[in-house]
């Protein structure tokens, strides 16, 4: 079996234990099993490792060396199997994760302990315990392996939560965009809203795709939601990134105000009124401008300029108004950049890429590294990339992400390879974008794509398109005789 085969088999059993459940607890309630799953198999693997090598299976120093959870017997997977079919074993469950956070300080007050509710089947609680244990992670592979099972639940969710869903994942598409354009090789990596954590998943995996070392980047990150935040420590654990992540509201309480990143990849919540402003007024971080109260987007902003790096570079999904709002001062703070030199690229991007929710969005680029790049921006049409996978839902192909992606290291690196695409994209200087009053649409800036030559004679072409109109009257004419008749026996079997 597939991966992909397997991650459908699995959700298509989890969901039957929805029951009463809520989408969002029940997103817990699985996903902590697979944490559940995961912890216990790796510990296993290490207690083998010390039997077959005659050290002693109990001692915790001997997982701690490897980075691997100690997992006390109560919490191990095969203690909970055998209990599967027993009434308590929401109890069991509970009692599992307490344990594990009491032997594991990294892990306090991030487990979700809530299997012993009432409204939680048990039957189907002890299925989906059995099923989980049918699944063998118990190979060199097993952390990538259930770490895309993981990855698939959430996207699974955030489909079935809709437009809540949304707000602690991002669709993997967009968030490989923007590692693909950051290339954030090494240093220190930032998301002041990360969600679940899906920009430092995507983050690790360029560098081991591109043969570097996880060790040479740290991951920083902070977020609002304490469930969310659960779901972001679990996510770091479970693929064993180890993630500095803070808990709190980011713009009203910054728990990370020294740090100076290299890479910030970040979604922030779209349009959000009532951030605090009235708070704020003389923060440090509003250096081009005081942020409107009705609206946090230049807040956002502001806030990752002030966590860049000297050579640092930011990239961030925003609201497609962000790039022509007038609003309480927007559009002068957007001249602030610009005039600053801070604005490296804009990426507009196509509807329907988020769960549920159609809003079309932007992409931004800012940075301090802007070598031979000054006073320029670069401008890409997305609107018309990606496919729709689903009735509701696009995604940006491959070879969209690397075509986008190419663009921009090309204009980056100043290389001969770049030129202007009519109708895609453009590299346009400050007296261009002063012309259109500092508003970062590229639809402004791309024109309009060259029409291939048509080298057919205009006599020819006349007849031919003439002669299919014919064909295309004579065809509605039958369409609406038939129509007339089958109206006019409903007419009379209704008489």
């Amino acid at each position: 079996m597939n991966t992909r085969e397997l991650e459908k088999q699995l959700w298509a059993a989890a969901d039957k234990l929805r029951g009463n459940i809520s989408s969002s607890d029940y997103k817990y309630v699985v996903l902590g099993l697979i944490f559940l799953k995961y912890v216990s198999d790796a510990f296993s693997v290490r207690y083998q490792t010390a039997i077959d090598e005659n050290y002693d299976p109990e001692d915790q120093d001997w997982y701690l060396a490897e980075n691997i959870f100690w997992i006390p017997k109560e919490a191990r997977w095969e203690y909970l199997v055998a209990s599967a079919k027993q009434p308590e074993i929401g109890v069991l469950v509970d009692s599992a994760m307490e344990a594990i956070e009491r032997d594991n300080p990294s892990l306090k007050g991030v487990l979700p302990k809530n299997y012993a509710r009432e409204a939680l089947d048990k039957r189907r609680l002890g299925e989906l315990i059995d099923l989980f244990t049918n699944i063998k992670f118990d190979t060199a592979s097993s952390k990538d392996l259930l770490g895309q099972v993981y990855e698939y639940f959430m996207g699974m969710f955030a489909d079935s939560e809709g437009k809540h869903g949304g707000e602690f994942y991002t669709p993997r598409s967009i968030v490989k965009l923007l590692v693909e354009m950051l290339e954030p090789y090494s240093g220190r990596v930032y998301d002041p809203c990360c969600g679940s954590g899906g920009m430092f998943v995507w983050s690790e995996k360029f560098v081991e795709e591109h043969a570097g070392r996880v060790s040479d980047i740290a991951v920083y990150g902070q977020e609002l939601n304490e469930t969310t935040w659960r779901l972001a420590k679990m996510n770091m654990a479970i693929r064993g990134i180890d993630a500095n992540i803070k808990r709190g509201d980011t713009l009203m309480d910054d728990q990370l105000p020294d740090l100076k990143a290299d890479y910030i990849l970040a979604n922030p919540p779209f349009n959000i009124s009532d951030w605090g402003q009235e708070h704020l007024q003389a923060d440090p971080r509003w250096k081009y401008g005081l942020p409107p109260k009705g609206n946090a987007n230049f807040a956002w902003i502001q806030h990752m300029i002030h966590h860049l790096s000297p050579r640092g570079t930011a990239g961030f999904v925003l609201a497609n108004g962000s790039m022509s709002s007038q609003t309480g001062g927007e559009g002068d703070i957007r001249k602030q950049l610009v005039l600053n030199d801070m604005v490296d690229a804009i990426v507009t991007l196509p509807s329907q890429l988020f769960f549920n929710v159609t809003i079309p969005c932007c992409l931004w680029f800012v940075s301090r590294d802007r070598v031979n790049r000054h006073g320029k921006v670069l401008f890409i049409d997305g609107r018309n990339l990606g496919k729709m996978v689903t009735r509701r839902n696009r995604e940006l192909t491959e070879e969209d992400i690397a075509r986008v992606a190419k663009i921009y290291h090309e204009y980056k690196t100043t290389s001969a390879e770049y030129a202007d695409q009519p109708g895609f994209c453009k590299v346009a200087n400050l007296e261009e974008i002063k012309q259109h009053d500092y508003v970062l649409t590229p639809g402004r800036y791309v024109g309009v794509e060259e029409a291939e030559e048509d080298d057919e004679p205009f006599a020819d072409k006349f007849a031919r398109l003439t002669a299919e109109l014919e064909i295309q009257f004579a065809k509605s004419h039958e369409l609406e005789v038939k129509i007339k008749e089958n109206l006019a026996k409903i007419e009379k079997e209704i008489k």
